[in-house]
């Protein structure tokens, strides 16, 4: 068998390793005796029209248009709905022939890193905090991995480690804003900055530079801020999107790649990313969620709720003592360890019943992540687990 392959299948990600923890925890102290921080699994209900539509789909519609295959790139109504609901909001010329349907955000990753990876010298860039499966979809498409790291004052573009690292080998830099694990959204001038910087490195090494922009968070922002739409500024920006954080779906598994017409040769990309999801097996993501989508493009979950939820945490674990980069977007906070091993911290809190995870598959060392898309009675009553965790290491 593939070794590799064997160890991926034996040796789950971090999260999901606690994700199933906590299962056993709660079945032995009860759900309410565990707070389970631990994976992005939304707690508010789908938009309110999701259910509806897909109850009158599947009642009133032929059983083959239900649940029959589409085109290998999509339904048109769905894709046609998608170009209109961007359009609509970013003042963008978009079409059904810029939108390829997709399982989600995992594989719109999987299969533009496999369109774009030409040899085993590409490299592709994620900044530090990144979510965690980067480096598998990077390393399955035969490119390198590399990592810049994090520029721990803003948590935002370490543009001097970057400019440090890149070389005529990188393809592509990763942007995740709203960002998971640190839920920061990164500025426009920042943005602006890193446009300037890869136009001038594209003239230099002649060839494209791709932003490859993983947005499953978008349209969860607080407090009015700007999320930019960046192939608005850069013209080889390709979109990895998921419908299952802003419409509660993370089981559904529905997504898009969008590929604009102002990305270099945009036809011909958006042809290697038809073959590359030929070449994964992704053909056809699910009929019915296409067709929900389909009337559904423009709705949005109660992010009100997760940002409630924001609030409380940060500012009660802020006022027990701990040290936590404020989140203005996604639905996690990212908070110092009370020690310098983040996993023998996460082991610590698990002695309470808190299951955090630690930091250092994000790419950094240090911190730990918590998900708070949890019912709000979770945080309000780990308030006192959090307290006497913070006790512990304090009279250490």
């Amino acid at each position: 068998m593939n070794k590799e392959m064997f160890k991926l299948g034996s040796q789950r990600s971090i999260i999901r390793e606690l994700f199933e923890l906590s299962k056993e925890l709660k079945n032995k102290y009860g759900v309410d005796k565990v707070y389970d921080f631990s994976i992005g699994n939304p707690s508010v209900a789908p938009a309110s029209d999701v259910d509806k539509t897909l109850v009158d789909i599947i009642t009133n519609e032929s059983s083959v248009y239900t649940h029959g295959y589409t085109s290998s790139q999509g339904d048109n109504e769905a894709r046609e709905a998608i170009a209109k609901d961007l359009n609509k909001r970013y003042g963008t010329d978009y079409t059904l022939y810029n939108v390829y349907m997709t399982c989600g955000a995992a594989s719109s990753l999987s299969i533009v890193f496999k369109a774009l990876t030409e040899s085993s010298e590409d490299e592709i860039f994620a900044i530090a905090p990144y979510f965690t499966e980067y480096r598998v979809f990077v390393n399955n498409s035969g490119a390198k991995f590399r990592i810049v790291p994090a520029d721990t004052n803003t948590f935002s573009i370490n543009f001097k480690e970057l400019e440090n690292m890149i070389n005529p080998n990188t393809k592509a830099i990763i942007i995740n804003s709203p960002n998971n694990p640190t839920g920061v959204i990164y500025k426009r001038n920042d943005l602006e900055k890193l446009v300037e910087f890869l136009l001038n490195k594209e003239k230099e090494y002649n060839h494209p530079i791709y932003i490859v922009a993983d947005e499953p968070y978008r349209e969860i922002a607080y407090d009015g801020i700007e999320v930019p739409h960046i192939p608005s500024i850069y013209h080889n920006t390709l979109i990895c999107y998921s419908y299952s954080k802003s419409l509660s779906l993370p089981g559904d598994r529905i997504g898009y790649v969008l590929v604009p017409n102002n990305v270099d040769d945009s036809k011909n990309v958006f042809l290697a990313c038809l073959g590359a999801g030929r070449s994964l097996g992704y053909i056809c993501a699910p009929s019915l969620y296409q067709h929900m989508i389909s009337r559904c493009a423009s709705s949005l979950s109660n992010i009100k709720e997760y940002q409630d939820n924001r609030n409380i945490i940060y500012n009660e674990l802020e006022k027990i003592g701990y040290e936590c980069v404020h989140p203005d977007g996604a639905f996690y906070l990212f908070v110092k360890a009370l020690e310098d091993d983040s996993y023998q911290f996460m082991k610590k809190a698990l002695e309470y019943n808190l299951v955090l995870v630690p930091s250092d598959d994000f790419g950094i060392k240090g911190y730990v992540r918590i998900a708070y898309c949890v019912s709000k009675d979770t945080i309000l009553n780990s308030l006192q687990a959090f307290k006497e965790l913070y006790n512990y290491y304090s009279n250490k």
